[in-house]
């Protein structure tokens, strides 16, 4: 590939200088001529209107993907109970589905899972493809990409979404090196395009202070793996109607796994759950302190809710990681979500958007977080917030009496 300058037609604008971000243009007695800086990028040639630039590259030709079809959804489950994030995937894929006229499915591995099926359909699952065998009782890395890979090659869906989870993030990269596809981790949102009705990515990247779109038009199905919490678990109208069960034969022998689980000890779970929080007391830099989230756990005890933070607190070391809310954190729903001293950057409202009811307390009247709160506070969170539980206190006290 090569960038060639017509000199005949060069008028010496510097327009292709200006435009050119490794500076690989010079101008030279009234005409341009590239430099060894030049990574022939093609920036300068829509900026010459006197086309006096162009180049040898060749479009790369989109293949015909006409024969792809259907929104596939990994059922992640563990010992027969599935995850929580399937049933926000099929939410989320019912929609996607609908825009594109085609079907949701879902794909379940494991060992006797049959009744496991049955909650799938509540959520839009119209097809079910099963897989069961005693490798794949446990998740293994190798057993689960192998046979996923089989039967993404065989069915050919449009798009493949898994969650973001530890087994997720372990297995999506695994199918896509298999099947050579590209993969888009941690998606925060996922659309159609209308004009080609492609796949619209979008995930946080540079530490969750910028927001990529990523298009995969070279390659099908489209995959990406959704951050748990992000989506909302829609169950389906039409439900009563019962999903066809694909059954699919798995061969599979024990070097298939390259490992042997000789036993399975579970860790107890240490922190807490935000995405299961019905109320979450939030604080940002506004609290000032470690000492001055003693506050918003006393309010959090008396709601019967958790107390969160934006990266700032959890950077400052006043919560641990498990409790941050926003892009590089948690994503979370729940019923009440009271932001305290949060000014309400983009990538702590990405985090919690999805709240029912918002209340935000912030002395500066001009935070952005009032533009998404349902009700605002404009006052010291530290003389705002005892109140708060103060009249909690007193309401629940004449109510039991």
């Amino acid at each position: 590939m090569a960038i060639v300058i017509n000199h005949d037609l060069c008028n010496g604008c510097k327009k292709c200088v200006k435009i050119c971000p490794y500076e690989g243009v010079e101008v030279k007695d009234g005409k341009a001529y590239l430099n060894n800086r030049c990574t022939a990028c093609g920036a300068c040639i829509d900026a010459c209107k006197v086309e006096a630039i162009s180049s040898d590259i060749k479009e790369r030709e989109i293949p015909d993907f006409s024969d792809f079809k259907g929104v596939w959804v990994f059922a992640e489950q563990r010992d027969g109970a599935i995850s929580r994030v399937t049933f926000e995937l099929l939410g989320l894929g019912q929609s996607l589905a609908q825009q594109l006229n085609q079907e949701l499915s879902a794909v379940l591995l494991g060992y006797k899972v049959d009744h496991v099926t049955e909650g799938l359909n509540v959520f839009g699952a119209r097809n079910i493809y099963l897989a069961q065998h005693k490798l794949l009782a446990q998740y293994q890395t190798n057993p689960y990409a192998k046979i996923i890979s089989e039967i993404v090659l065989e069915h050919k869906p449009n798009i493949f979404l898994i969650g973001a989870t530890a087994i997720g993030r372990d297995l999506a990269p695994r199918v896509s090196m298999r099947l050579n596809l590209g993969l888009t981790a941690d998606c925060t949102e996922l659309t159609i395009d209308p004009d080609d009705g492609s796949l619209l990515q979008t995930r946080p990247a540079f530490g969750g202070n910028v927001m990529a779109t990523i298009q995969t038009p070279y390659t099908r199905p489209q995959m990406a793996t959704v951050r748990p919490g992000v989506m909302e678990a829609i169950r389906e109208n039409c439900s009563q109607k019962k999903p066809t069960i694909i059954k699919k034969g798995v061969t599979l022998l024990d070097a298939d796994s390259l490992t042997k689980v000789l036993e399975m000890v579970r860790e107890k779970k240490r922190g807490i759950n935000l995405c299961d929080a019905k109320v979450i007391i939030a604080g940002g830099r506004g609290v000032g302190s470690e000492k001055g989230m003693q506050s918003l756990f006393s309010l959090a005890e008396v709601l019967g809710g958790e107390v969160a933070g934006t990266r700032m607190v959890i950077e400052e070391g006043w919560l641990p990681a498990e409790r941050q809310v926003g892009q590089t954190g948690q994503t979370v729903r729940p019923e009440l979500y009271i932001a305290c001293g949060i000014s309400g950057a983009i990538q702590h409202r990405a985090g919690m958007l999805g709240s029912r009811y918002i209340i935000a307390i912030n002395t500066d009247k001009r935070a952005p977080i009032f533009e998404v709160a349902d009700w605002g506070i404009v006052g010291n969170l530290h003389e705002v917030v005892p109140k708060l539980g103060e009249a909690m206190k007193e309401r629940r006290t004449r109510q039991g009496a």
